[in-house]
């Protein structure tokens, strides 16, 4: 095995222009993969369950009939005989924490004041039906079911609906269920990839539509939510795991290189990077991951994925790091500095920033009560991390007065006029000029 882990070590001032695109950003514009997605969907939305069938056997290795698309309630109550006390109480704790942080969020979104005489109540309408995506392959994720489906119960969401793929054995990681069960929910589907895009979109006899569709996935799931988005709400494109690491000379080397290896464990086309103002801990950070890389478990996927997409830049400012994090826009961000916490509020594309040494990825994967559904691929320049708000609907109540009518008379008129739109006027001055005074 070379001992070089990483292909890219770059100085600031050696940085190649594209530097910052992502896999995700080639493959959105792979029109060969757009079409082979969208014979996909046309075939779910045409021949319904029976594509379903046929891809899951395709793509899965493993035939169900109809009747074994959906999870049974037996099979939900076999999961348990599968996960160990620990291992609920875990999973328990997490959807409470999740719950708890999501309920504080979503409360901020209900208000009433008053300006101007005119009083503004501002409410959440649910969304009424969600589908959440849960991958599966080459790991089970319980945490992904828990991130997606918690906000949406918060919400109100009446209808929240889970889709994975099966392994060969027919069935869905035990772990996913019991993380089901103990959130709620109890239509679960065995169906993965872009058919289980299709699917939520657009119904099949088994399988009901839904209004929105979440949850990251690999590429054919991520091209699939971004061609039905034209039909029904997605939360965003969710692509390849991702870190970046901002770090100085007090950082410690063993904790990055490990970071680093742990989200690049997510697949071999995961994104980790580091940014630093010291040479020596770039230095430092390339032994680690070599000396690491004969111990560690998934060596061969870990170093795939450093290779094709790690990265170490060097810089001479912390500024000039915090304007290289910033054009990343990365999922994670984790500060390791001196003065981490003052820096954080410069930093204002990441999905989600994480503080100081003891603040791992794992940590707010697992334990913090934040979401890990987080914007990939440079999207957290406009998007923000999945929460209970995503499955609401903003709605304002108006409730006029005379009083504030003739306070803003003269603007009202004003701007009618900018827009000539005298009629909108007239009904305005219709109340100004009327002898109800009760307001």
């Amino acid at each position: 095995m070379s001992n070089q882990v990483l292909n890219k070590i770059w100085t600031s001032s050696t940085l190649p222009a594209t530097w910052f695109k992502r896999q995700v950003q080639n493959y959105q514009l792979d029109l060969e993969l757009e079409q082979r997605i969208k014979e996909i969907l046309v075939n779910v939305t045409t021949n319904g369950d029976r594509a379903l069938i046929e891809l899951t056997e395709k793509f899965d290795n493993t035939k169900l009939s109809e009747k074994e698309l959906r999870v049974s309630t037996k099979e939900i109550q076999e999961a348990y005989t599968h996960v160990d006390n620990k291992q609920i109480i875990a999973l328990r704790t997490m959807k409470d924490k999740i719950s708890a942080f999501e309920t504080l969020l979503f409360s901020q979104g209900k208000f009433t004041t008053s300006i101007d005489n005119i009083k503004i109540t501002n409410f959440l309408n649910p969304i009424e039906s969600v589908g959440c995506y849960v991958p599966g392959g080459q790991a089970s994720y319980p945490s992904t079911l828990i991130m997606t489906v918690v906000p949406a119960k918060v919400a109100g969401v009446s209808r929240v609906v889970v889709c994975s793929p099966p392994n060969r054995g027919k069935s869905i990681s035990p772990l996913v269920l019991v993380a089901a069960d103990i959130c709620g929910v109890s239509e679960i589907y065995k169906v993965g990839g872009a058919q289980a895009i299709g699917a939520l979109a657009y119904g099949t006899r088994t399988i009901k539509p839904v209004k929105k569709i979440v949850g990251p996935g690999n590429k054919y799931v991520t091209m699939a939510k971004i061609l039905v988005s034209r039909d029904v709400a997605i939360d965003m494109p969710a692509g390849p795991s991702e870190v970046l690491i901002v770090a100085d000379e007090t950082a410690n080397p063993k904790f990055i290189s490990l970071d680093m290896i742990s989200q690049a464990e997510h697949g071999c086309d995961s994104s980790v990077g580091l940014i630093t103002t010291s040479k020596k801990l770039g230095v430092e950070v390339q032994n680690w991951l070599s000396k690491l890389m004969s111990t560690i478990d998934r060596s061969s996927l870990v170093l795939e994925s450093l290779r094709n997409y790690g990265f170490i830049i060097t810089c001479d400012a912390i500024d000039k790091a915090v304007e290289l994090a910033n054009i990343f826009a990365p999922e994670h961000l984790e500060i390791i500095t001196k003065d981490s916490a003052q820096l954080a509020v410069k930093f204002t594309t990441s999905g989600l920033i994480l503080v100081g040494p003891f603040s791992p990825v794992a940590l707010s994967d697992y334990g913090s009560g934040t979401n890990h559904v987080l914007p990939t691929g440079g999207y957290g320049h406009v998007f923000s991390g999945l929460s209970s708000l995503d499955f609401a609907r903003r709605v304002s109540i108006v409730e006029g007065s005379k009083k504030g009518l003739i306070q803003l008379n003269n603007q009202l008129k004003v701007m009618t006029d900018a827009e000539d739109l005298p009629n909108h006027y007239m009904a305005i001055k219709a109340r100004l000029e009327s002898e109800n005074n009760i307001k």
